[in-house]
Order: structure tokens, then sequence, then C-alpha cells
């Protein structure tokens, strides 16, 4: 099965040789917003006024889908207000772990633990095999450099990448500026169905909320 969405924010925030993830915390909330939005696509799940609900709990044949799907499942039911911006709250670091481990299966990335000032111990998750990630980088490119016509998945993860203002990690030698207004046009055009319309909106009205959060705590 090809990557997942999550699976392709983690390739791009991850450092080819050094394996230390950029931009960490937005990051890592985008990687859970694509792995919600595979269950999206998937028909598992639904959001109606930013709350999340679960629809359809058959596998989808993929463990790191499934797991996330039970785990929704279980939050959902004992949450008075399932919203998407508190499920990426919650689950942002069991997400986060999960990805890291389904690219080091797919022989993608390898892990490595170092200790820092030989005390802490610290994981990195340098490439492995950077096929995928040359694909990924070079579908970017064609759609959004050059003007290519995405499919529904590329334009899932333009979306994702422009709500979380992470243009950099899929062009880090280009100005915001160069590429902002392209990738505005991918994720407001009408390339999806309502569901995943729904979906698309409701994770990126969180991760807009989640990213100001960040910020703010970063000033303060």
């Amino acid at each position: 099965m090809p990557v997942t969405l999550g699976e392709e924010v983690m390739l791009l925030s991850l450092d080819d040789e050094s394996g230390q993830a950029k931009d960490r915390w937005a990051a890592g909330w985008t990687v859970t917003s694509g792995l919600l939005l595979e269950l999206t696509f998937a028909g598992s799940v639904r959001t109606d006024g930013g709350r999340l609900e679960v629809v359809d709990l058959s596998p989808t044949g993929l463990a790191l889908l499934d797991g996330l799907l039970e785990r929704i499942a279980a939050w959902t039911r004992t949450t008075k207000s399932p919203t998407v911006a508190g499920w990426l709250m919650k689950d942002q670091g069991k997400s986060v772990e999960a990805t890291l481990a389904s690219l080091c299966e797919r022989g993608i990335v390898t892990q490595e633990q170092h200790r820092m000032l030989g005390l802490f111990p610290v994981r990195r998750y340098p490439e492995a095999d950077g096929a995928v990630e040359r694909e990924l980088r070079g579908r970017l490119a064609r759609v959004v450099l050059e003007g290519a016509e995405p499919d529904g998945r590329t334009s899932g993860l333009i979306a994702l990448l422009h709500g979380a203002r992470l243009h950099r990690l899929a062009f880090p030698d280009l100005a915001r500026g160069q590429v902002v207004a392209r990738m505005a046009e991918i994720a407001d055009g009408q390339w999806a169905g309502d569901a995943v319309r729904d979906g698309i909106r409701a994770t990126q009205a969180a991760l807009g909320v989640l990213a100001a959060t960040a910020a703010i705590a970063v000033v303060s």
C-alpha cells in the first residue's frame, strides 16, 4: 500500500542525514491530521462542525490506520465533546510514534539512538531509502511549481501543509511567498466530496488554532 498522508508529512519533516525532525510540534499535529484524513478518505470517520465521529469500524488493511481507528472509537465513546482539535492534542504523541514505526518497518527510514550530553537518550530517523521522498517531492513540485493537476491525495497533503503553515517543509529552498498562493488555491479547490472537504476544513481550522497557541507559548 502507498505511504499514508501522515507518513508523507513525517518524511518531509525529517532531515535526511541526521534524522532529526524539523518544526517538531506543528509537524506532529500535521502527521496526526494526515492519518485522520486517511480515515476520512476511507469512509471510517467524518466531521461535522469540528466534531469527530466514527462511522465505520471495518479494518482498513493497514495496521497504522486500524490502530488509530480503534483509539478514536474508544475516545469518542467516552468524551462529551470529541472535536478534531481535541483529538490532535490528545493523540499527537501516539500517532507520531506509530508513524515512525511504520516508516521503519517499510525500510524507508532507520532508527538510531544517541545520548544527549551522554545522559539523555535521543532517537533519530535518518533516511534509508530515498526513493519515496524523491517521488513525493517531485510530485509536489510538479503540482505547485509547474501547475500540474493534482490528484485527491496530493491535494489533501497540500491542504494540510498549507493549513499548518508548513510550506517550508515541502519547499525548503523557496520563500513562502513563492508557493503560498498556489498551495492556497489547491487547498480551496473543489477536488473533494463533501465528507472529505468537511474533514479538510476541520483539520485546517484545528491546525490553525494549535499553531497559534504554540506561537503564543513560544513568545511567552
